[in-house]
């Protein structure tokens, strides 16, 4: 949940929507200190963290170069986050153009942690949204490893007990649930495709998946799971906002899993960059000894989140929860 309120305060400028101020000749007219707290603390605590258990606090305001200058608490957290003196925007934190920037750390090695549980052939469990933007990031990233070590590990795409993406995310999380039981050995030719554009229909064919029988798995599996069913009573979605995918619950519940992606190897719950060399790094580090594949040199570019292969994207963290 804190990283939901981080990412969802990440917003570098954020607009109100709350109609201005103005006066009689329709110039718009500059709030209080008072005013732009209120009107600030609602907007966050009523559109920001709508569904959350936390709530902002505002312990005061004072002018400060043209705006008003918040000391604003999320989770523990403080900010001194700003508004302008309309009350139409609310900037989180600002940046000081005039200071010297700090020597950047290599990010991708502050992300990577070792495996302290070795096996002779590594369990690796990737836990995703199918169209969380983070979640297709690292599948992109894990895919050149999976190709890599072939059966040396065991790696596994598998799925939230939630979906952030509406009806489709359940959709496809079904499909390739059943690719994976039915036919998993086009399941990768199927992701890479599906990476690329979203398109399930074309990567199927393209794929040469036996859409026969994934069509009966998936029949058979909302039979077992109820997932679309209970799409439809919104008194089963998650605190009433986010409906369920049960498929992988007990996995979930084992590993604590709360956001896409959820990276889980020989059973404890690691962080690493998303790139495929920290991510074969990071696996290998699981393997009581390492096979010649781990010395396999591949790229330390991080993908881009969301679909598509046509640019790299920032070494990040974030995850949808």
């Amino acid at each position: 949940m804190k990283k939901m309120i981080v990412l969802a305060l990440a917003l570098a400028l954020i607009t109100t929507g709350c109609a201005l101020k103005t006066d009689q000749a329709g110039k718009v007219k500059n709030l209080t200190s008072e005013e732009v707290k209120t009107k600030t603390l609602e907007y966050i605590n009523t559109q920001l963290l709508a569904g959350s258990e936390n709530k902002a606090t505002i312990e005061g305001v004072i002018e400060d170069n043209g705006l008003y200058k918040l000391s604003l608490t999320v989770a523990g957290k403080q900010y001194d986050s700003y508004a302008s003196k309309d009350g139409s925007k609310f900037f989180v934190e600002a940046m000081d153009m005039d200071a010297k920037p700090a020597v950047e750390a290599d990010a991708t090695a502050a992300t990577v942690q070792t495996v302290s549980t070795k096996q002779a052939k590594p369990t690796v469990e990737v836990f995703v949204m199918s169209h969380c933007p983070y979640g297709t990031q690292i599948e992109k990233g894990i895919i050149p490893v999976i190709k890599t070590l072939g059966d040396k590990a065991d790696i596994k795409i598998k799925f939230c007990d939630y979906a952030m993406h509406d009806e489709k995310e359940l959709d496809e999380q079904m499909n390739q649930y059943c690719i994976q039981q039915e036919d998993s050995g086009k399941y990768i030719a199927y992701l890479e495709c599906f990476l690329g554009d979203g398109d399930t229909a074309t990567c199927l064919k393209e794929s040469g998946v036996n859409q026969s029988k994934v069509k009966s798995c998936v029949t058979a599996t909302e039979k077992k799971y109820n997932i679309k069913k209970d799409y439809a009573d919104k008194t089963t979605w998650v605190n009433g906002t986010y409906p369920k995918f049960v498929i992988y619950q007990a996995e979930v519940d084992k590993y604590n899993v709360g956001g896409s992606p959820t990276l889980v190897i020989n059973g404890e719950t690691i962080s690493s960059a998303r790139d495929s060399a920290s991510l074969l790094a990071t696996i290998c580090s699981g393997f009581e000894n390492q096979p010649s594949e781990c010395q396999k040199q591949l790229s330390s570019e991080s993908p881009s989140a969301g679909f598509g292969y046509n640019a790299s994207g920032a070494t990040t963290d974030a995850t949808c929860n």
